[in-house]
């Protein structure tokens, strides 16, 4: 009777929970049609090309009670479209009550503009002519229109995009209008050959089904989506066999021959010229008359973790006097966005209301300190703002990476040890079989998902126990270690092949008697968890140069460096620190037949081979462990 009542307060509670969230959501809805006028416009580019806006302005707004524009630019589309026809929210709650006047731009040859569309628009440095446009160039156009055009605008003007419009407001701080004040790029793509299609050369087989987006061109502007049915049409619920379908990668051409996207790939398989001039990274040096700058990632990001680190630091480095600040949270992909009460990344809880949070005392302060108030840079922000993706709670920085942080190094020992001193010589080895690839989770639906999330904090315990996956752990800590930086992954490597991938994962292994948390999910069980903290894979023809390819001696002892990306994370006392390394992590990366070939994309069947690879005991992990 006792467990009956129990499960009713609970089921009531839930009722009670569901009811408040559909309120929030309608009080939003109601918030934005009481309060805001919509208007719709075409603005011409210098070029003639004019591309479509959605302008939501305060209905209070007067000479006398002026309101600054915050804008942001897509590729995916400012529905809804129509002139009666509201969002249900406004970027945030707590913007859109906060009031501005809210901006929603369709990029140049996407849904309602005119023009041609091109992934990751290379930026143009010296413009001379009216046909020398790009994201900057768009950016700049459409400010002073806006400026000059929308009524009780007070000059000031913010920028801000999640993913591929982080890339558009990343490319929009370099466009040198006076009146844009304040950008905040939140998990911006900056190079799509590192970002999301490769990393560090591996093709990111994972994103298989979302070329109809990226590689579609419309004719004539439309408010209705042209490329639903260049979707591939998947005969099973599971993912794994379809991409298994798809290997080797030429197979793709019969779902997408006619993807300029797809062909593009294909054609330029290394990071060469082509690859190189869409990076936005080597326009943030010196630049002049820069907004203040606020860069917003998510440690769990799996598609752009790596790129709001690098847009920052290149920021810092090169632009000391500019305002710029950095926010990395406990979130997957653009996860910030959006309230969810408890906070959960795969199955690991990391607090309440973490969203929240973020929106109120970070985003919100941001931007009305440099659109609203004085504009001083005194906004009492950190330089950085970072969550302990391991103590589960915000941390302020004045400098990131940490200067005073100590350095260690991690060998791989062939006994399995993971220490701080190589124990003795040799090596490990095992055998990487192309047709019997290591699965990257043990969900099957985010397999056929749209792109792979989950996985960057899954319990890796289903691929340790594999004969193909090499594992190195230490003893339990007697101390709490906090690893906060950059990580490197020094192997040193053999094989009887000629190209080999190596994936490392750094894992937080907690106690075999870890207690299941108060919202952790039924069938998960944390004692003994393998919670991956961090992970990269390396394609090995790669090693020495990006855009020159070079296949491996066979049985030659080679160094294979590459970067995991930063971190910060305190492995807790009796937690133990565990380094996986595998050659797949199918089908999140493609697979490497281990026969070197000029062109991965148009690999044989014949050319995939098992082959034996080994770790050799002076391998180490590079990390920062701060005092």
């Amino acid at each position: 009777m006792k467990n009956f009542f129990l499960l009713l307060i609970i089921f009531a509670l839930s009722i009670i929970t569901k009811a408040q969230t559909l309120s929030v959501a309608q009080q939003d809805s109601a918030f934005v049609r009481e309060n805001y006028v919509k208007t719709q416009v075409q603005i011409s580019m210098r070029d003639g090309v004019k591309l479509f806006a959605n302008i939501y302005t305060p209905k209070d707004a007067s000479p006398s009670n002026t309101y600054p524009i915050v804008m942001q630019r897509t590729c995916y589309n400012v529905a809804p479209y129509g002139k009666e026809e509201f969002p249900k929210k406004l970027y945030s709650p707590y913007m859109m009550r906060e009031k501005f006047i809210f901006v929603n731009q369709d990029v140049r040859g996407r849904w309602m503009s005119e023009g041609v569309w091109t992934n990751m628009t290379p930026h143009i440095v010296n413009k001379t002519k009216p046909t020398d446009i790009d994201e900057a160039s768009d950016t700049y156009d459409t400010i002073d229109w806006l400026v000059k055009n929308i009524p009780n605008n007070n000059g000031r003007v913010g920028q801000y995009g999640i993913s591929y419009p982080g890339f558009y407001a990343i490319s929009g701080a370099l466009c040198g209008h006076p009146a844009l004040k304040a950008v905040s790029p939140q998990a911006p793509i900056s190079d799509f050959f590192f970002d999301d299609f490769h990393h560090n050369g591996a093709f990111t087989l994972g994103y298989g089904l979302t070329f109809p987006v990226f590689g579609v061109q419309h004719p004539q502007p439309t408010a209705t989506s042209w490329y639903d049915d260049k979707f591939p049409k998947l005969k099973t619920v599971d993912g794994f066999d379809w991409y298994k379908t798809m290997t080797p990668l030429k197979n793709f051409n019969k779902v997408y021959g006619d993807n300029f996207f797809w062909n593009e790939l294909i054609e330029h398989p290394n990071y060469d010229e082509f690859w190189q001039k869409r990076s936005i990274l080597p326009h943030l040096k010196n630049v002049e008359n820069l907004p203040a700058i606020m860069v917003v990632g998510g440690w769990f990001d799996a598609e752009d973790l790596p790129e709001p680190l690098n847009i920052y630091k290149n920021l810092e480095k090169y632009n000391t006097n500019t305002y710029n600040t950095l926010v990395m949270g406990p979130f997957g992909h653009g996860d910030w966005a959006s309230e969810r009460g408890h906070h959960f990344h795969s199955n690991v809880y990391f607090g309440d209301s973490v969203s929240t949070y973020f929106q109120k005392n970070m985003e919100l302060k941001f931007f009305k300190h440099f659109l609203k108030q004085s504009g001083d840079g005194k906004t009492g922000l950190p330089e950085a703002y970072l969550f302990d993706t391991g103590k589960k709670e915000w941390q302020e920085f004045t400098e990131f990476p940490v200067k005073n942080s100590q350095k260690i190094n991690f060998y791989l020992n062939p006994n399995g040890k993971l220490s701080k001193e190589m124990t003795g010589k040799g090596f490990g080895e095992y055998i990487s079989d192309p047709s019997k690839p290591v699965p990257y989770t043990e969900d099957p639906k985010q397999i056929t998902g749209f792109s792979p999330r989950n996985y960057m904090s899954e319990d890796q315990r289903f691929a340790g126990r594999r004969s193909d996956v090499m594992t190195y752990e230490t003893e339990i800590l007697t101390e709490d270690i906090t690893l906060g930086g950059e990580i490197m992954a020094n192997l040193k490597i053999s094989t009887n092949g000629t190209d080999a991938d190596f994936f490392v994962k750094l894992i937080d292994v907690y106690p075999g008697d870890e207690p299941n948390s108060p919202y952790t999910p039924k069938h998960i069980t944390l004692g003994g968890y393998q919670q991956m903290v961090r992970s990269e894979i390396m394609r090995s023809r790669f090693r020495n140069s990006f855009s020159k390819p070079e296949p491996l001696v066979v049985n030659k002892k080679t160094d294979v460096n590459f970067r995991l990306q930063d971190v910060l994370h305190t492995f807790k006392k009796g937690h133990k620190i565990m380094i996986q390394v595998q050659s797949t992590a199918f089908p999140l990366f493609d697979i490497n037949p281990q026969k070197y070939v000029p062109n991965i994309y148009k690999a044989e069947d014949k050319d995939f081979q098992k082959a034996t690879h080994r770790i050799y005991s002076d391998s180490k992990i590079s990390v920062e462990i701060l005092k």
